[in-house]
């Protein structure tokens, strides 16, 4: 899919977070587990962040099919900080301090990029963070990926996840371009921006959750060498994708460039018939894993 699908706010869903999902629910592996912890607690202030960034363009849009967008994305991203902030809250039971690392991304997306920094650089910034996770949502659900060994409710919650991203992921760019008239350097420095400042928060949070479960600094240390591997190796989590990345950089690129990840329409069909993310999130790994 190459044009925007219908972007559907779909609200009060059971993942069974309160269940007892497992300390290391990615395959038994601690570093990856604590990798996906790691976003799922930059995500409640994260999506306020993109949420705020795109509300301060939204009384300047005339387009009503625009407009409508920009609802229901704020909608959307409303929902995924509060499914994540339930699961957060699991990982507080595990002992992890919850409340530092999420005041961390609260103090730098509230405290310095929107305090210190204009509204166009940070409404750059989300589209580029929407074009990140419209391409995580690709690379997660690939055979063999990421998903693959995890807890069934976890996949289900980080598939729902990625098609949402999938379906709203032009609107803060169309904000930025058609609104706020940003230009092509800001674009893509930004993507730079986002890009860093993404991995400079994840591997210190992973880290510091792999102490809290009381792996010794030479265990951590080992971890790391293989977990860089695994995400950053020549088919890691965010290498094997790297040409839609890099379409960032076109001049007149457009988030509809880059198809849709080809799970898409098997998930919103299942969704749509069962209303159930737990099944849809079953069917796309039934699916991968087929196709492997």
């Amino acid at each position: 899919m190459t044009t925007s699908p219908h972007i559907v706010v779909r609200e009060k869903l059971d993942f069974g977070l309160q269940g007892d999902i497992p300390r290391f629910w990615l395959g038994g592996d601690p570093f990856k587990t604590r990798f996906f912890d790691a976003m799922s607690l930059m995500f409640p202030d994260g999506e306020r962040y993109f949420i705020r960034c795109v509300r301060d363009f939204r009384d300047a849009v005339t387009d009503p099919g625009l407009q409508q967008a920009i609802k229901d994305f704020i909608r959307q991203e409303g929902q995924h900080g509060l499914i994540h902030r339930q699961f957060n809250a699991s990982l507080k039971a595990q002992g992890i301090d919850v409340d530092r690392l999420e005041g961390y991304t609260r103090s730098f997306l509230f405290g310095f990029m929107r305090r210190f920094l204009p509204g166009k650089h940070n409404l750059a910034c989300t589209a580029a963070s929407e074009h990140l996770t419209a391409i995580m949502a690709q690379t997660f659900f690939v055979p063999g990926g990421a998903m693959a060994s995890s807890d069934p409710r976890m996949r289900a919650l980080y598939t729902w996840h990625a098609m949402e991203e999938m379906e709203h992921k032009a609107v803060a760019f169309d904000v930025m371009q058609k609104v706020a008239k940003v230009g092509y350097l800001r674009r893509v420095y930004t993507l730079c921006e986002v890009t860093l400042s993404f991995n400079l928060q994840v591997l210190p949070y992973t880290l510091i959750m792999l102490k809290a479960d009381g792996f010794s600094r030479a265990q951590r240390l080992k971890m790391l060498a293989a977990g860089l591997w695994w995400v950053y190796g020549p088919h890691g989590l965010f290498t094997a994708h790297l040409r839609p990345y890099l379409r960032y950089f076109r001049p007149g690129f457009h988030p509809w460039q880059v198809a849709q990840a080809p799970w898409y329409g098997l998930w919103l069909e299942t969704f749509n018939r069962t209303g159930d993310p737990l099944v849809a999130g079953q069917a796309v790994a039934a699916a991968a894993w087929r196709a492997k």
